[in-house]
This record gives C-alpha cells, structure tokens and sequence, in this order.
C-alpha cells in the first residue's frame, strides 16, 4: 500500500501516524494492498480555495476527499482491485481548532480526519441521516481500534 505524504501547510505534523492509521483503514476494508493513496496537508488560505472550487462553499474546511478509482471495501473474501483511490487534503490549522474546541489534540483530530478522507475515497457519505450514522459509527470503530481505546469524537467548525 503506497500512502504518500506532503505536508505544505507548513505546521509540523507526524506524518507517519497519517499512513499507519491509513494503512489500518485500508487493510481493515481489504483494499487491495497495491492500491495508491496521497495525503496533502494545506494551510488556511489553500483549503478555503479548494472549498470555494470543488465545494461551492466558503471558508477553509478541515478535510477534502477527491476520489479518482472508485474503489469500495472488500472482503476476506474478495479485496478490491487495485487502483489508485485518491487525494486527501487536511488542514492542520482547522484541525487545531476543532480538536481544542472538542477536549482533544490535533495529532488525535487528523487521525480523525485521515480516516474520515479514507472512507470518503471508499464510497461513504454522510448527506443523509442514516449514511451519517454508518460512516461516523464506522469512522468510530476504525480509529478506537488504531488507539486502542475510545476514539475522539467528530467535531464541527
């Protein structure tokens, strides 16, 4: 699994903690273990510009999802093809922001982020209801698995 990282934002980030909770997600999905993925992190004013262009929305968010593949979760089974699932782009800034506003630090809050991205590029959603409830319950699973314990809880802006 090929899981780059490039950090232009320029707030000091553990970038190995990014693809190892990557790498979780990913195997736990049974993505296949061939399959690409990048992680680039931006400062304020990059994110409020990819908001505005892809989103329609202003303001920076805390994280992007640009599928390319299409991928979905495997199984034991059966794993996905392999292929190149996408781009995430996070936010540091934003992400210190949420995770003091929720009790937590930003490591915790883009490790959140980072699975959160994951599962978008998978397929998941959460514009309605009952997607919202899956993904995050999911999203929930995946990262207290990762730690070992009880997983920080989503934030909002």
């Amino acid at each position: 699994m090929s899981i780059e990282v490039n950090n232009e934002s320029g707030v000091e980030v553990a970038d190995e903690s990014l693809v190892r909770v990557g790498r979780h997600v990913l195997e736990r999905l049974y993505v296949h273990p061939e399959s690409d993925v990048s992680i680039i992190l931006v400062d304020v004013d990059a994110m409020e510009k990819l908001h505005i262009e892809w989103m329609d929305e202003p303001g920076p968010t805390d994280v992007l999802s640009f599928p390319m593949d299409e991928l979905r979760p495997g199984t034991a089974a059966r794993p996905t093809a392999s292929g190149i699932l996408g781009d995430i782009v996070l936010c540091p800034e934003v992400a210190r922001t949420q995770a003091a506003n929720a009790g937590h630090g930003m490591a915790e809050e883009l490790l959140l982020l980072t699975v959160h991205g994951m599962l978008h590029l998978l397929g998941f959603d959460h514009a309605e209801p009952e997607e919202e409830k899956e993904m995050f319950a999911l999203q929930r699973q995946l990262l207290a698995d990762f730690l070992g314990r009880e997983a920080p809880r989503e934030t909002t802006q």
